[in-house]
């Protein structure tokens, strides 16, 4: 009898958000096509709200958000409970509910966990939260039959910090259809955008959250000697910080040149964007291979990262990289001024994307530790 999978921890599927639903949406159905019943779990407000995508199953939370870190936690334990009726092994994106990760022990059934970076250390919580998280990282290692590290150095973490071996599996990119620059799009789906010229603009995809260095490459932006656009792409979490952003680029020179966008989830779009960006500045420094970091690289870009272990395994020697707003200064005078000199950093961003985190080798380690996970004794 083929077994049955449950992946939880995400949003849902048909993706609409982050890196976990885009991870569900292309893992699950694939390892639906190895013969596994698969399960995905969906928020309650997922819309449209589909029995089955793509030969994957899928279940709904009851209730709508109200508190998000509460409604997390219980759409969590929701799924965990529901899984363990239904299915042979869960596989959990995140941490965050690990204290409930004795459920479906509880129901005989296998867990494996996909520890997302050091959460616990993220400077958006409090004192109270990163306790909290740092508490269910110990639980959900505790329980879980297998822990997936999504960075060498995350693998690394774990090991001589928690006395726990995981497997190392990197998140995927698929290589992007070329498409051509279209301001009717651009005008169509998103006016602030609609002056935007091709090859005219750097380019920003993240949430905006302080661990991602927004206000740093704000900062480094304005203070370097371009006429070419900062586009960013994405919404704030806190407002506070929003506010801290704004007041940054307030009557500050180039001002006019920063646009927000907000959010935006047409795929065609946020893909044009990337292949067409005179540079993407990425400032993601918490932890694990970043999603948007390496849709920038399959889109060709060249990448300025924030000096980290994480986005240094990611890029290798396929970089520039910052650390303050002084030293990405540098970074952007430089590539201004000699574009062509950085072409080779280009192809090799885009040659190590496709050949290091190609979906298909993802899916087949998945496919693997699965096997493993459910040979093991009970």
């Amino acid at each position: 009898m083929k077994s049955r999978i449950a992946l939880l921890g995400t949003r849902g599927i048909p993706a609409k958000y982050g890196g976990f639903e885009t991870f569900a949406e292309r893992v699950a159905p694939a390892l639906a096509a190895e013969g596994r019943e698969v399960w995905v779990s969906c928020e309650g407000t997922a819309r449209p709200r589909l029995s089955e995508y793509n030969g994957v199953r899928l279940f709904y939370f009851p209730f709508k958000p109200f508190r998000r870190v509460f409604y997390e936690t219980m759409y969590d334990i929701y799924s965990l409970a529901r899984a363990s009726l239904m299915c042979d092994c869960v596989i959990m994106m995140g941490y965050g509910a690990g204290f409930f990760f004795f459920i479906p022990k509880l129901f005989g059934k296998k867990i494996a966990v996909n520890v997302d970076g050091r959460e616990w250390t993220r400077e958006k919580y409090n004192s109270l939260e990163k306790t909290a998280l740092h508490v269910n990282e110990l639980f959900a290692l505790r329980y879980a039959d297998a822990a997936i590290a999504d960075a060498r150095a995350i693998e690394a973490y774990l090991k001589t910090s928690q006395g726990t071996e995981a497997t190392f599996i990197p998140y995927g990119v698929d290589v992007p259809a070329n498409l051509r620059w279209n301001p009717c799009l651009l005008e169509a789906l998103h006016a602030d955008l609609s002056e935007l010229e091709s090859g005219e603009y750097f380019l920003i995809v993240a949430r905006l959250e302080r661990d991602n260095n927004i206000s740093t490459m704000v900062e480094g932006y304005l203070t370097a000697r371009t006429d070419k656009r900062l586009v960013i792409v994405g919404n704030f979490l806190d407002s506070s910080y929003k506010d801290d952003v704004h007041a940054l680029i307030a009557d500050r020179e180039g001002h006019d040149r920063v646009t927000f966008s907000g959010g935006i989830y047409e795929k065609e779009l946020l893909s044009m964007l990337r292949q067409h960006c005179f540079a993407y500045l990425h400032g993601h420094s918490a932890g694990g291979t970043n999603p948007s970091l390496l849709e920038a690289m399959i889109a060709r870009n060249l990448i300025i990262a924030h000096d980290n272990p994480y986005n240094r395994e990611v890029c290798d020697r396929f970089a520039l990289f910052f650390n303050d707003p002084t030293s990405l200064r540098t970074a952007i005078e430089s590539v201004v001024d000699q574009p062509e000199a950085y072409d080779g950093l280009r192809a090799g961003a885009f040659d190590r994307a496709k050949n290091e985190y190609a979906w298909d080798r993802v899916v087949r380690e998945y496919d693997a530790l699965l096997d493993n996970v459910l040979r093991c004794p009970k």
